[in-house]
């Protein structure tokens, strides 16, 4: 970019899911708002754009995935600027501001942005506006509004200086007819992409109606007994039923749908396509690993992959494909008043008209597919919708009460009840459509805000050494209880599995491989997770340490398999210590893989195997959770890690036990080597670093 171009600015994104690509998107249609013009790219596109070249702002918005790693796009941007032999200089051109995105339920928060900035800043760039860490645990909007809101006020400064170094350099009044032509078109681009403004104060646009119907609402906030009302989904209270609201500009359309007769492409919205890096595999078994009394019921699924070239070594994580409800899908297609229309075929084409910039068109849903199969197999139905989501269904929505509740929800004022009645409550667009019984959104707008349905993980709880053509994965069913958001319902992906290997289930005590299940015919399509460092050391003499309450310890069953057999193999090699701290919540009801783990100990594949049970009467000194397990052990932990380099994994709950056990790591260094917290810190991140503390966690 010529620094002539004042008003210019470039956005890079960094994005796994589509969070950061969205925030990127939503400055770009802000800042002609703002009286600027943004290039946008993804930080993967490095044709599109030259850092090294750069002279006007940047605004990098990067996300985190895994264990603190780049989401795949800035894989190849973060190993590039990590280049040791760049000069320490060569960035000093740069000016940036950065938002990441992170969960603080993971240790590593916000990691792939923290790397960037302190890269940047080692290589000389320099920051115009804070640095913003955004949270998904407690609500990205919470840090990402106000970051924008503060971002235009940050560039307006520093295109004043730029604009004012740039005069020093330069005879004032010798404009050339190059300087005149970019300005003009600067200013034609400003009218050409130029969109409502991004705050309106509601009072200054609503209508008489509006007002009455305000009214109302604010007359009414006590029931027929006086009894003051509380808010709900559907239903403010003051002081947010009477306040003025500052709702975000409308997101631009940029979608055309049409919906044809001519066949659809696919052979049913049961059966999916082939996607490119998937394989196709059988379930080959499926039994209960927990008795029917237990509070959670653990289900082992064993695949069969001896047809495919699917190589894997234990602890890798594969990604399972499944599809919406069909309840579900045919609800939305009702709702949406298309119920008619599910076997026509589906044409998306690029509006002439749209403002937004970089629009495509979804890559991720198939030319020519059917309106079923579109709202099967390509689009997450489940999805929390987003504000500017919420936004969008405003102008769909024909009752006055129903609009107002919706600008609210989406506004800046509205956030905790957005927070307290759409985010935290796991809400969807159908149980919005149901409670907001006038808006009645065209199919385009579904297609733009909806996500892609994205596969799940598993991690692969089998050694292929010891089961060779197989693959086991542990899973619980995830239940979301009703409320009076929305109905009772099960996770998406282990209820889809649960439905089908239902069956040809085996009960507890009973091995999955079957004879029963040798004729099923229900398919997965896996496909094996790149980058996983979840692995046992390379060197087998190194001592292992692995963390692994519930169904986290799944991988750790593939570990001792693979060990058991490279022992039985290598009888002349030496193999380090094995440490397993497993923890449950009833010794008889929940304590899955106990046969197997027992004769590990037997046969001196695992040599210390530490259980504590939550909900069984304790006497007070006994652990209750894996946490308690290891400070009891906290002189073996620290000499395993720190005399003898061991390594520390720890599978499970991010949001509890590995946050839990973290700090129990930390409380065992200071008190066995007599440091204080932030030196034990430090030595747990040097851990980090030296890839000998993993984690294989989810929230």
């Amino acid at each position: 970019m010529p620094c002539g171009v004042a008003s210019q600015f470039l956005i890079l994104y960094g994005s796994q899911r589509g969070q950061a690509q969205s925030i990127a998107e939503e400055i770009c249609e802000q800042a002609a708002e703002h009286g600027f013009i943004a290039d946008i790219s993804c930080v993967s596109k490095g044709e599109k754009y030259n850092l090294e070249r750069e002279r006007g702002p940047v605004v990098f918005v990067v996300s985190t995935t895994g264990d603190g790693e780049p989401p795949d796009t800035a894989l190849k941007f973060v190993k590039k600027i990590k280049n040791k032999s760049l000069p320490c200089d060569h960035y000093s051109h740069l000016h940036y501001a950065l938002l990441a995105l992170g969960d603080t339920n993971y240790a590593n928060f916000c990691n792939c942005g923290k790397t960037i900035d302190s890269r940047l800043q080692e290589l000389g760039a320099k920051h115009f506006y804070a640095t913003g860490h955004a949270d998904d645990g407690t609500g990205l909007e919470i840090v990402v509004d106000p970051w924008i809101e503060g971002l235009w006020e940050a560039l307006k400064k520093t295109f004043a200086k730029m604009s004012a170094s740039n005069q020093e350099g330069t005879n004032q009044g010798e404009v050339t007819k190059k300087s005149i032509q970019q300005e003009a078109q600067i200013q034609e681009k400003l009218d050409s992409s130029a969109i409502s403004l991004s705050l309106l104060k509601l009072t200054d646009v609503e209508t008489e109606k509006g007002k009455a119907e305000t009214s109302v609402l604010e007359s009414k906030s006590t029931d027929i007994l006086g009894a003051p009302l509380e808010a709900s989904l559907i239903r403010s209270v003051p002081p947010l039923s009477g306040s003025s609201l500052n709702v975000p500009a409308l997101p631009p359309s940029y979608l055309d749908v049409c919906l044809e007769d001519s066949p659809a492409e696919e052979v049913g919205c049961t059966h999916l396509r082939l996607l490119e890096g998937f394989y196709e595999v059988a379930v080959s078994g499926a039994a209960h690993l927990t008795r029917d009394d237990a509070v959670k019921s653990a289900i082992l699924l064993e695949l069969d992959i001896s047809d495919q070239d699917m190589p894997y070594q234990p602890g890798d994580a594969f990604d399972v494909l499944c599809l919406n409800r069909a309840s579900e899908v045919e609800e939305l297609l009702r709702r949406l008043g298309l119920k008619d229309q599910r076997s026509q075929s589906v044409h998306l084409q690029l509006r002439k008209d749209t403002k937004k910039k970089g629009a495509q068109v979804p890559s991720y849903i198939p030319q020519k597919c059917s309106l079923e199969y579109l709202l099967t197999w390509c689009l997450e139905i489940r999805s929390t919708p987003k504000k500017a989501f919420v936004r969008a269904l405003v102008d769909w929505t024909q009752d006055s009460r129903e609009k107002r509740r919706l600008q609210e929800l989406c506004s800046r004022e509205g956030s905790a009840d957005y927070n307290r009645f759409v985010r935290d409550t796991n809400l969807c667009l159908l149980d919005l459509l149901q409670a907001f019984k006038s808006c009645s959104p065209p199919l385009s707008l579904v297609i733009e805000h909806l996500p892609k349905l994205q596969p799940r993980a598993y991690s692969a709880a089998s050694s292929s050494l010891r089961h060779p053509g197989k693959v086991h994965f542990v899973f619980s069913v995830v239940d979301f209880p009703a409320c009076v958001e929305h109905p009772e319902r099960t996770g998406l992906c282990t209820g889809w599995l649960m439905h089908h290997v239902s069956a040809i289930l085996q009960p507890y005590g009973k091995t999955a491989s079957a004879e029963k299940t040798a004729d099923l015919s229900f398919q997965n399509q896996l496909e094996p997770r790149v980058s996983n460092t979840f692995h046992l050391p390379s060197d087998p003499s190194a001592p292992i340490v692995m963390v692994g309450p519930g169904t986290g310890v799944a991988p750790f069953i593939g570990f001792l398999q693979q060990r058991y057999q490279e022992r039985v193999e290598k009888q002349d090699d030496v193999f380090g210590e094995t440490w397993l701290f497993f923890g449950c919540r009833h010794k008889d009801r929940d304590f899955i893989f106990r046969e197997e783990l027992e004769r590990f100990v037997e046969n001196g594949t695992l040599n210390h195997l530490k259980v504590s049970f939550s909900r069984e009467e304790l006497d007070g000194n006994e652990p209750r959770y894996v946490q308690h397990l290891l400070l009891l052990h906290a002189k073996n932990m620290v000499h395993v890690l720190f005399k003898e380099n061991g390594y520390f994994y720890v599978c499970g709950d991010a949001k509890n036990m590995a946050k839990d056990v973290n700090d129990a790591l930390i409380e065992m260094i200071t008190k066995e080597l007599q440091l204080d917290k932030l030196e034990s810190m430090k030595m747990v991140a040097k851990l980090r670093e030296e890839k000998r503390y993993l984690q294989d966690i989810w929230s």
